[in-house]
Formats: C-alpha cells, sequence, structure tokens
C-alpha cells in the first residue's frame, strides 16, 4: 500500500461518513455473501456511533473511502474488539493491515480483540500475520422451516404471549441478565439497548415471546427477520435471535418449548427458514439446536492476542 492511502480517527462520524461506510459495507456483504459488522456495531454506527466508539477511515488520493474498522472499548472487562471491512476492488494492497495497525496503536491494549464473520482466507490470513490466534468460534446454524417441527409441549405452569411494548421492558431485562450471567455483552444490555432495538423496522412485538409463570417472567424467545424489504438481494430468513430462561427454570424443559413456540411463529409469517448463533463451545445449546433439526452453516471466528 502507498502513501496515497489516509487514515483519519473519528469517535464521531457524520452523515456524509456514514453514508460513505454503508456504501462500502454494502459492496462488502454483495461480494461476501456476508457483512462484515456485526449487528450492535452496525446499529450505533447508522446513529453516528457513542462516546466510546472509534472509527478508522481509510481513503484513497481521490478521497474516496476504500477501508473501515470500528474499535469497541466498552468492555472493561474482556478489553476493546474490533472489526473491519476493506473494499474489494482494494484488498490485498495493504489496506486491512494498515487499519490493524492503527487499531492496535489506538486502542492501546494488549487485549485487542478482532472479530472475522465468516471462514474467510483473508481474515484469518490478516489476523495470523499481525500475532493473533483464534480465541472463540460462533457457529451459525439453520434449518428448514418446511420440515416438520416437534410437538410443542409447554411446562405446567407456563404461560407464553408476545411482549407488551410500554409493560414488559424491565421483566425482560431482569431476566435477560439472569439468564446470561455468564456472557457480559448480553447480561449488561440496558433499556436504551433494548429500546433501540425496539425502534428497528424489523422489530415486531407478535416475535418476541414472553413466557410467564404467573407474574413472573422466567424466559423468552425473541424472533427476528432478515430481507423482505428494499435493498435486500436474498430470500426473508427468520432467526432465533435471543433465547433466555432464568436459572430457577433450568431442566424443565422451557428452553426448548419457547424456541419451538418462536419457530412455530417464523413458519406462520411463510418463512423458508430459520438461522441462530451459538457460541461452538455451548455444547449443551449446540445439542439442543440440533434436536430441532438445525444443522451448522457458516462460522465467526475471534481473534486476540497471546498475553
Amino acid at each position: 500500500m502507498g502513501p496515497s492511502i489516509q487514515i483519519d480517527a473519528r469517535t464521531r462520524i457524520d452523515a456524509g461518513e456514514i453514508a460513505a461506510i454503508s456504501q462500502l459495507i454494502s459492496a462488502v456483504t454483495e461480494a461476501d455473501g456476508l457483512r462484515p459488522l456485526s449487528e450492535h456495531v452496525w446499529l450505533h454506527l447508522r446513529s453516528g456511533g457513542d462516546d466510546r466508539s472509534i472509527h478508522l477511515l481509510a481513503r484513497d488520493h481521490e478521497g474516496a473511502l476504500v477501508g473501515y474498522a470500528h474499535l469497541d472499548t466498552t468492555d472493561e472487562v474482556d478489553g476493546p474488539s474490533a472489526e473491519l471491512a476493506v473494499s474489494p476492488s482494494q484488498r490485498r494492497h495493504g489496506v486491512g493491515r494498515a487499519l490493524l495497525d492503527h487499531l492496535m496503536q489506538v486502542s492501546d491494549d494488549p487485549r485487542l480483540r478482532l472479530w472475522a464473520h465468516g471462514e474467510q482466507a483473508g481474515a484469518s490470513q490478516l489476523a495470523r500475520d499481525a500475532g493473533f490466534v483464534h480465541s472463540r468460534v460462533l457457529w451459525q446454524m439453520r434449518r428448514s422451516l418446511y420440515a416438520p417441527l416437534p410437538r410443542l409441549e409447554v411446562p405446567d405452569g407456563i404461560a407464553i404471549r408476545p411482549f407488551r411494548v410500554g409493560i414488559d421492558e424491565e421483566a425482560w431485562l431482569r431476566v435477560n441478565a439472569r439468564a446470561f450471567a455468564g456472557l457480559p455483552d448480553q447480561a449488561r444490555w440496558t433499556r436504551a439497548d433494548l429500546e433501540r432495538r425496539m425502534g428497528e423496522p424489523w422489530f415486531s412485538p407478535e416475535g418476541f415471546l414472553m413466557a410467564w409463570r404467573g407474574d413472573e417472567l422466567v424466559g423468552f424467545h425473541w424472533t427476528k427477520v432478515h430481507g423482505g424489504v428494499a435493498g435486500h438481494h436474498h430470500e426473508s430468513v427468520g432467526e432465533v435471535y435471543v433465547v433466555g430462561v432464568d436459572p430457577v427454570e433450568t431442566g424443565t424443559g422451557l428452553g426448548r418449548a419457547i424456541t419451538i413456540a418462536g419457530l412455530a411463529h417464523m413458519r406462520s409469517l411463510d418463512l423458508g427458514q430459520a438461522m441462530l448463533y451459538v457460541d461452538a463451545s455451548n455444547e449443551r445449546a449446540v445439542r439442543l439446536y440440533e434436536t430441532l433439526g438445525f444443522v451448522r452453516w457458516d462460522t465467526d471466528i475471534e481473534y486476540m492476542r497471546p498475553h
């Protein structure tokens, strides 16, 4: 890569920069078949970022955006995390390595983690060349919604109903924190994090299923639909977005029941496929999803530097 590439760091980005980054992400998604940024990064990016995010923009000599990196510094436990994207026409010209070098300088933290979406040789090689190693693997799993669903057997005393906007938010936040106590990224969601997603075009209360035992919320299955709107060039796909069960219900079969209920809801929308993400090390969850007909489809990889 020659000196004609300029990389600038921003803590906030304006509307023009957001538009340019969005075009870059669209081009990468079209070329690779998957988006290079995770959902929470994309949501923050579209609103200009937040106070603890850093945006790196790589431009060519004409000022065109050829690369982008996002640095999230909010995780004080595991350290900062980053994701990056390079224009398909500018790959193998050193843009990715320059962005990564800048990320390491800006973060100034040996705990810096990189996320690569999909098992792409270029991303893996970039990480290895910079001294990063595999740390965590997320599987994307899928199943057909045309295939028969297992019988829905709801545990005694449980009622499943849709999320009630303006009523169920705090109950959901409490159960979410309890269900994901071992996963800080999910457990630390705030009311603002929840409402940001509720404001997205894909949000549907009918697809956000709450499991109640009397007056106590004890589990949930939040579903999501990808596609079906302008700009998407693929068939709509349902997602098992988040399934959470209060630890007091462990072993009751509630997790399986609300997962099946969510799949039935997605089928009612005439969707052909359902997908989900699960940590490959979570053998219990993987086994559950396999019994429900899911198979491994793709992989997201976290890299970190040994320390």
